[in-house]
């Protein structure tokens, strides 16, 4: 009985991925402590921040009870949640209009979800199971076909919203998924095939004006010096102001002439680097990387195909949120609502984000069957 419980004991203690908990804890307590630095209404916005980290937390341990393996054999049903979830948000009275998009579901003033948050959650678990029937036959054209309605329909209902940016992270962890799945080359060329032909037709007659202006803007910001052309300008300066080790924190100059709007979500790398300085902003990127990193590495020692596919569903996300934002703030890439992992103001967000640091903990921690 002493041994047994020994053995349960050093069975937990191996398997629970400490550095990834601790290392996820550390950045987000540092990105609430920069929500309070860029907020003009600090109090409230902390707040919201803490509350949803202490649930994610929950969520976390949570999910350790439960195997991933039955959370993949419930795919069907988590579909289903994710396809009423996405509808239900596009209905008047329900679903609430801001910032262009029919995106969320309020509750007070205080708090908010974003369907899309959790459903990429819920796509990457039953995408990941859907790989895992294909195996070795997923170059079957029928196959491919399915895999590509089963991501194709999700996004479809994200871009009604519309979220563009959203449907893109989707695009993203759907193509690193398919080639951590071994698909073909010859389908990698199509697609690549089809994106080039499709550019076009997108820019004349899926894209909105608006959208066009924040794709010209990148190049030209002067093109529209009171709308996204005003912020990727405001954000340069507030990068270059930072210079090497930054104006201190809570002394970035943004904060008292409140020129750079979006300071707490959007546009939070840019306060980083305006009060931390480059330093501040690399320290800030390395430490994102490095959980990316130990996803990737969780997901190559997975004890199956999906726990692999899960864990690198997860890289994908955080990956491309974390290239889209800061490109976005340096004047790189077109400005979105894509938030910066841990950092961004967002209740939804930081507590999806933990639960997909919870998913990737399930599968490091079920790397090795752990006899209860």
């Amino acid at each position: 009985m002493i041994r047994d419980n020994l053995t349960k004991h050093n069975d937990i203690k191996k398997n629970f991925d400490f550095v990834l908990f601790f290392l996820t804890l550390f950045v987000a307590v540092f990105g609430i402590v920069m929500i309070s630095s860029a907020s003009s209404d600090a109090s409230k916005h902390v707040l919201v921040q803490s509350v949803s980290l202490v649930l994610g937390l929950v969520a976390v341990f949570t999910l350790m009870v439960v195997d991933y393996e039955y959370l993949a054999e419930i795919s069907v049903y988590l579909y289903g949640v994710s396809v009423v979830l996405l509808i239900l948000v596009l209905i008047p009275g329900i679903g609430v209009y801001e910032n262009g998009a029919r995106s969320w579901f309020r509750f007070g003033s205080l708090f908010g979800i974003q369907p899309a948050e959790i459903v990429k959650l819920l796509f990457i678990i039953t995408f990941a199971k859907h790989l895992s029937e294909c195996d070795d036959l997923i170059d079957r054209p029928r196959n491919v076909l399915f895999l590509l309605l089963h991501a194709g329909f999700l996004i479809g209902l994200i871009l009604l919203q519309p979220d563009f940016g959203s449907a893109m992270v989707f695009v993203f962890i759907m193509i690193t998924m398919l080639f951590v799945a071994g698909i073909g080359l010859k389908y990698i060329l199509c697609g690549a095939g089809a994106l080039a032909i499709s550019l076009p037709v997108a820019w004349f007659f899926v894209l909105k004006p608006y959208q066009k202006e924040r794709i010209i803007n990148v190049f030209n910001p002067e093109n529209d010096p009171s709308g996204t052309g005003y912020q990727v300008t405001q954000s340069k300066i507030a990068i270059g102001s930072g210079k090497m080790f930054g104006n201190g924190l809570y002394n970035g100059n943004s904060q008292y002439n409140n020129f750079l709007p979006e300071r707490h979500t959007d546009f939070i790398y840019s306060v980083i680097c305006e009060e931390l300085g480059f330093l501040g902003g690399a320290i800030v990127v390395l430490l994102l990387i490095a959980i990316i990193i130990r996803c990737i590495w969780i997901g190559i020692n997975a004890r199956n195909n999906i726990g692999m596919y899960i864990s690198f569903g997860v890289a994908a996300m955080f990956t491309f949120h974390v290239i889209e934002n800061v490109g976005m703030c340096l004047g790189l890439l077109p400005v979105t609502g894509i938030p910066l992992p841990f950092f961004s103001y967002g209740g939804s967000s930081l507590l999806s984000n933990m639960i997909a640091i919870g998913l990737v903990m399930n599968v490091k921690y079920r790397s090795k069957v752990i006899n209860f």
